[in-house]
């Protein structure tokens, strides 16, 4: 049946290459209509509703006084509605019939499945969910304008997709980030799924949303060039969880030029230390000395990345006695004149920032000193205490001499 309509699909548009009366015209768009493909009525709704709003889009962005722009922007909003819903009705009316009856493609699979993950977020988390449905239509439909291949059509959409995009992206890291200073509070348990959430979201943006600007001219994109570059190492093999650390210490870093009010330095000062106790935790609980030194260099990349992306930029500390401990540091690392230097300075701090009493915080301080110690800069007594055998103690008692 699926492979019959293929080639309904494909003799009617011969009709139409060979002969062009009005009446084979008609005939050729009911065909299309009655096949069960994105070219039926649903995609014809979809393209009214996409033109209406790129329409809309484009009235608003060259309005020139506060009224007209006002206007402008209320129809834009509606139309950009009526749009989204047309998208979610393909997908509910003609995805999922062919899902169901068993004759969707790869991508139609796919597109549903995706489009029930962010379904199931209703329930619990309804402020991210009504985020990410609106980027999923986005993407979904962008997707479907790409492969069509109309130049014309592709940048004049991009303008919207970019616009729109960024501004869901912003609001799901907002979103993420009020969480995370909720959770401190609650003490809530989904923390680790949290932060997995903030570092895929800047990942999926810098993957898909960041090449599009920078073919416009993004104008700070010098500022995180040489991050943005390291990041290609990662998209090759397998990643580990050092590797993993190393990436997430990168889009965090990024994180403060795309995202500074999105993402502020509060949560992003949470998601450092959450890479920090990570990093060390790694250390403590790798066997193999090569792997734990591998551990060790992320380690002082993270602690590097965290003072001078962060740190450096803050400027009201809670705690005044916090904030001289961190300059004296700060001023220590930026005057050293070797790699070697800089290391001791991470160490000494390290040793003085750690102040748990838990088996792996001991375990970690051990290992900074050892490391002080190869440095030069501590010293390993040897326990030369001895126990003698066959002692008898007496008690004296001490009087005072008298005068």
């Amino acid at each position: 049946m699926r492979k019959g309509n293929e080639n309904m699909e494909e003799r009617s548009l011969k009709v139409l290459a060979n002969d062009t009366t009005f009446m084979n015209k008609i005939s050729n768009t009911l065909t299309k209509l009655l096949i069960p493909t994105k070219v039926g009525l649903n995609g014809m709704m979809i393209s009214i509703k996409r033109n209406a709003v790129l329409k809309s889009y484009e009235t608003y962005k060259t309005a020139k006084d506060s009224t007209k722009e006002e206007n402008a922007l209320n129809r834009y909003e509606e139309s950009y509605a009526l749009y989204l819903e047309s998208i979610d009705k393909y997908i509910m009316d003609s995805v999922y019939k062919k899902v169901k009856s068993g004759s969707s493609s790869t991508y139609e699979q796919n597109a549903l499945s995706n489009y029930y993950n962010v379904v199931h977020l209703k329930e619990r988390e309804y402020v991210e969910y009504k985020y990410r449905k609106q980027k999923f239509l986005l993407d979904l439909d962008y997707e479907s304008i790409l492969n069509g291949g109309k130049e014309k059509l592709i940048k004049r959409y991009r303008m919207l997709y970019l616009e729109k995009s960024e501004g869901l992206y912003k609001a799901i890291l907002k979103n993420y980030s009020v969480k995370l200073a909720d959770g401190i509070k609650e003490k809530n348990l989904n923390q680790i799924e949290l932060y997995r959430n903030i570092f895929l979201t800047l990942d999926e943006y810098i993957k898909t949303i960041l090449p599009l600007k920078l073919e416009n001219d993004f104008e700070d994109f010098e500022k995180i060039r040489q991050d943005y570059d390291k990041l290609d190492e990662f998209d090759i093999g397998k990643l580990d969880e050092k590797d993993f650390l190393e990436k997430n210490v990168i889009l965090l870093g990024m994180s403060r030029i795309l995202f500074t009010h999105s993402l502020p330095l509060v949560a992003a000062e949470q998601c450092y230390n959450k890479l920090l106790k990570d990093a060390r935790n790694l250390i403590v609980t790798t066997k193999q000395e090569k792997k734990k030194e591998e551990s060790y260099q992320v380690l002082l990349k993270i602690i590097a990345n965290y003072n001078e992306k962060l740190l450096s930029t803050k400027v009201y500390w809670e705690d005044a006695k916090e904030r001289e401990n961190y300059k004296k540091f700060w001023k220590e690392y930026e005057q050293a004149k070797s790699a070697e230097q800089k290391e001791i300075a991470i160490l000494k701090k390290e040793l003085h920032d750690i102040t748990e009493n838990g088996p792996k915080a001991k375990q970690i301080r051990q290992y900074y000193k050892n490391k002080l110690v190869e440095f030069g800069v501590m010293k390993q007594y040897k326990n030369s205490c001895k126990t003698i055998e066959n002692i008898k103690y007496t008690k004296q008692n001490l009087a005072k001499k008298e005068k």
